[in-house]
């Protein structure tokens, strides 16, 4: 009666055996073989894969450092604590790392701004943009429900009255809040130098402007009339200031009709 029964488990046991065997080698044969040097630069990574370096991940820009001899200093998050360590296991001087940290170009809190519904939908900026473009009056505007703050992976961000605030004491300039952002209000700056920047994202005409937001950018040119050094223009109803020639004088805050420009 048994003798039934013992055959096929033989058989199936032999088949299972045969099956790891085969694994065992295979695993062997084929295994991806780990390269030291580029695993001792990976572990001086912050792990974050945020791709501020322009590269994928911690991994693939580990590996580019390892094969390919990209510069040390990539790494925003890291900053020159990755970057001295990346060179010391490569043998090279340090790299410079630009320290960067991201600013909201956007003051239209809910005291500022004009809300024109109530949203009761899925509480985070990309779905409430589908409806509507959100429900604050400017479109340009920071939505407020924090999609940035969820992403930061230092807690960096900060959102009271429906506007997100950036802690530069926190931010590691990884940019991650960047690419989340569905209506591109987030900015990378420099953080060790100086310069005036305009906190507000809106293309519409001033008219448009001050009618769903009282620190809005109007437009009215006084900022690039009083700049001495050709840093600050109009362009497409908004005023944008360049970071290369601003010397951080403070003229274009001070002359600001709307207060909608800062040092950074």
């Amino acid at each position: 009666m048994f003798d039934g029964f013992i055959f096929p488990v033989l058989i199936f046991g032999g088949m299972g055996l045969a099956a790891g065997i085969l694994l065992s080698a295979a695993s062997k044969v084929f295994a991806v073989k780990s390269d030291p040097l580029k695993d001792r630069i990976y572990e001086a990574l912050p792990h974050i894969n945020c791709g501020a370096c322009g590269y994928s991940g911690c991994e693939a820009y580990a590996e580019a450092v390892a094969d390919k001899g990209e510069k040390t200093g990539l790494c925003r998050p890291g900053g020159k604590a990755a970057a001295d360590r990346i060179s010391r296991i490569m043998g090279v001087t340090s790299d410079n790392t630009e320290k960067t940290i991201a600013v909201v170009r956007c003051l239209g809190n809910e005291e500022c701004a004009r809300i024109d519904f109530e949203y009761k939908g899925d509480p985070s900026c990309k779905a409430a943009k589908r409806l509507y473009g959100g429900m604050k009056g400017c479109k340009y505007a920071c939505i407020g429900f924090g999609d940035c703050a969820a992403e930061c992976p230092v807690g960096a961000i900060d959102v009271k009255n429906r506007l997100a605030r950036v802690n530069e004491e926190k931010c590691i300039g990884c940019g991650l809040c960047v690419k989340i952002c569905p209506n591109s209000v987030i900015d990378m700056r420099r953080s060790d130098i100086p310069a005036a920047q305009v906190l507000c994202s809106s293309h519409d005409f001033g008219k448009n402007v001050k009618a769903v937001c009282s620190t809005g950018c109007i437009g009215c040119g006084i900022c690039e009339k009083c700049c001495n050094y050709d840093a600050a223009h109009v362009k497409d109803h908004l005023s944008v200031i360049d970071g290369s020639k601003c010397t951080a004088c403070g003229e274009c805050v001070k002359k600001c009709p709307v207060s909608v420009i800062k040092l950074i």
